[in-house]
């Protein structure tokens, strides 16, 4: 049987692999559950990514596209005379108040750096990424300062189940900038 053209079967695969993980968490992940997902045989998801790390490799990749995307349509670090701090604490509330199952997975996909070694090349590259983008507008120290207490906001608002206070991001993010 010749085999069919398919160009978009690697990407299914993907999507499949972050609905999987939205909805059963990382321990949920194999090729069997993201092959099913995508409706595609089991050796395609080996094909197309050999090993679990691979595919959550290129799933974090794509997830992390999400904070970047919101901060990038912002106005915020093209507009050397506006309130950094308000214009950040604007964005964090808008990222954590849209999809936030979406921002849920970012952070799993994220943090899962911590015991998947194949993963930290990808996290460390998304904190140099954004941390360039913060330093259109300040020095790369607070740029770096900036993106860890933004971290710590979305986390603890995240883990708590709390609400996002723009205020006091605003107000916290303000102290960091010199």
């Amino acid at each position: 049987m010749p085999r069919r053209y398919d160009p978009e079967r690697r990407q299914r695969i993907i999507d499949a692999a972050i609905r999987v993980v939205g909805e059963k968490g990382i321990a949920g992940l194999s090729h069997r559950s993201v092959a099913a997902e995508a409706d595609v045989p089991l050796g395609s998801t080996t094909y197309h990514f050999a090993t679990l790390d691979d595919l959550l490799v290129a799933a974090l990749c794509q997830a992390n596209e999400g904070f970047a995307k919101v901060l990038d349509a912002s106005e915020v670090l093209a507009d050397a005379d506006g309130d950094l701090a308000a214009g950040l604490a604007r964005i964090l509330g808008e990222w954590l108040g849209g999809d936030r199952p979406g921002v849920e997975l970012e952070y799993e996909l994220y943090l899962a750096a911590l015991r998947r070694p194949a993963l930290r090349p990808v996290a460390a590259q998304w904190t140099e990424e954004t941390a360039a983008r913060l330093a259109t507008r300040t020095d790369p120290v607070t740029a770096r300062a900036l993106l860890a207490l933004m971290d710590g906001i979305c986390l603890q608002v995240l883990l708590t189940g709390g609400s996002y206070d723009e205020g006091y991001a605003r107000e916290v993010l303000k102290r960091v900038i010199p």
